[in-house]
This record gives C-alpha cells, structure tokens and sequence, in this order.
C-alpha cells in the first residue's frame, strides 16, 4: 500500500504540472490515476478529481496572476455561468452507472487529444489587440458556460480544454491570458460539480488530500515553466499522452476476452490512419510538424 500510494502522489504531480503549464487537463489525469492505481470506484474518482482539480487551479490561479495572465472579470462571468451547468451535471453523474461514466470519459479524452494535437489557428495580431468584453455576446457566453460547466461535472473531464479555446475565440484573449483566466472558471465549476457529486458519493479524504497536495507541488512547478516551454511542442506531446490513455480506459471497459483483439484493432487502424494522413492528406499534422521543425533549423544552418 506504500508503494501504492508512493505512485499515487508521484503521478498526482503531474496533474498540477498540466494545470499549471497548459490550463487542463488535470481531470483528463486524475481520474485513470485514482480509478487504476488508488482504486477508486468510477464515481469516486471523478469526484474526488473535481475537488483536486478545483483547489489545484484555485492555488495555481495567483501564481498567473501576479504575471498578469488572469481576466477576473471574464473568468467570473464564464466561471458562474458554469457552476450551473456543473452542480446539474453533478447531480445527474450521482445517478449514472459508474461504467458508462467511464466510457463517456474516456471519449472526452480521445477528443480532447485530438484537438490539442491538432492545435487552435491562431489569429493575425490576436497578442496585440485588447479584448473586446463589452461586445461580448452575453447569451453565448452564458450558454457555454452552462454547457461546458454540464460535461465537467458529468464526467469531471473536459473543463479546462474547453474553457481554454472559448475563452480564446469569444473573447479574443491570447494563449497565455486564456490559460490563466480558464483556471478561475475551472476552480468554480470543480467545486460547483464536486458539491453534486457529494449529494450521492462519499470520498476517501486522506488519499484525496494527499493527491491535492502533490497536484499543488506540481502546478506551482507549472506555473513557473509556463511561457518557458514551446507551447506547440508541449500541447501535441500532452495529446498523444491523453490519446493513449484515453483508448487504455476504453480497452478496460470491454469484456476481458475481447480486451486482446481490441487493443491490436485500435494499434492497427491508428497506424493505417497515421499512413493515410501522411502520403495523402496535405494539411496532415504530423507532416505539418516535421516541416516547421526543419523551417525552424534552416537559419542556423545559413
């Protein structure tokens, strides 16, 4: 049990390192880490991880703060309209089968995955121009917030790589700004969904604490690298990573004899898939990634 919890702690860091480089993903982290190490029960995990997930981004929220990356007053606005969205997706998640729970977020996973490989087009000029609040479409904003909030506190998944790319596209906030601002909104939808949870699941607290605070380590750690780090690199490195936990937790989810012929399926048609992109798909990712590397060493080669 103390090399089990020892593991527990140690990959709990890595929840706050993603909180507090890239704004998400804590989620995507904590409940395959509470569920296949700490053995928690599908419902457990993801409430235990909305209260993790939300001291972790309350905690980490000050470090980008104090370097200017934080919107209060767009965080706030997004952040309520989440947190009824998230206590309604609490309340609903108490009563839903522990393993459609689980299904539902392992496919959050495998889409969250798939847009940070990907990336978000950035726009002319974005870093340069003052956000426009005032403008802001005040229904849209509020219907985002109620619907993001609604998935993270279902499934405790999907807060901050849905926050993030909102926050960017409504309010024209650049990357940095966007990521601090999104843990305002993530740390209230977290506490929002954890107290629906907390109506039907009771928690473990010293193994939940002690995750908490190794997360707490880990984003103050995060905070600092933010900015330091290659964003592209980082984001596409984190998808793969999230990719492949995410087909872990589904594999997991099939019968035990089928489990085998499964996981060679999903091998085999990413390969196929990965082939097809490359020789036939000209806007492919992977083949877009190797040229901007190779643009990048062309000058110190001249």
């Amino acid at each position: 049990m103390t090399a089990t919890l020892i593991l527990v702690l140690a990959l709990s860091v890595l929840i706050g390192l993603s909180l507090g480089v890239l704004g998400g993903g804590g989620s995507i982290l904590t409940v395959p880490i509470l569920v296949y190490v700490a053995g928690f029960e599908a419902k457990e995990a993801i409430a235990a991880s909305l209260f993790v997930v939300g001291v972790t981004s309350a905690v980490s929220v000050f470090s980008h703060a104090r370097s200017g990356r934080v919107m209060w007053r767009t965080g706030l606005l997004f952040g309520a309209a989440g947190m009824a969205g998230a206590f309604v997706g609490g309340l609903l998640g108490g009563h839903v089968p522990g393993q459609i729970l689980l299904i539902a977020f392992a496919l959050m996973m495998v889409a969250t995955s798939i847009a940070m490989i990907r990336g978000r087009k950035k726009k002319a000029d974005a870093g340069t121009e003052a956000p426009q609040h005032a403008e802001l479409p005040l229904f849209r904003v509020l219907l985002d917030g109620l619907v993001v909030g609604l998935v993270t506190g279902l499934v405790g998944a999907g807060g901050g790589f849905l926050v993030v790319p909102a926050l960017a596209l409504l309010g024209g906030l650049p990357m940095a700004i966007a990521v601090g601002t999104s843990l305002v909104v993530i740390a209230m939808k977290s506490f929002a969904g954890l107290a629906g949870y907390l109506t039907t699941v009771e928690l473990d607290w010293g193994i939940t604490l002690a995750v908490t605070g190794a997360a707490i380590v880990g984003t103050l750690i995060g905070s600092k690298l933010a900015g330091r780090i290659p964003e592209a690199a980082l984001r596409k490195g984190f998808g793969w990573f999230v990719l492949m936990m995410g087909a872990f937790v589904l594999i997991q989810q099939a019968p035990v004899d089928l489990r085998g012929p499964i996981a060679l399926g999903v091998g085999g048609a990413a390969l196929v898939a990965a082939a097809v992109c490359w020789f036939f798909v000209s806007a492919c990712p992977l083949r877009k990634s190797n040229r901007t590397a190779r643009q990048d060493t062309l000058p110190a080669l001249v």
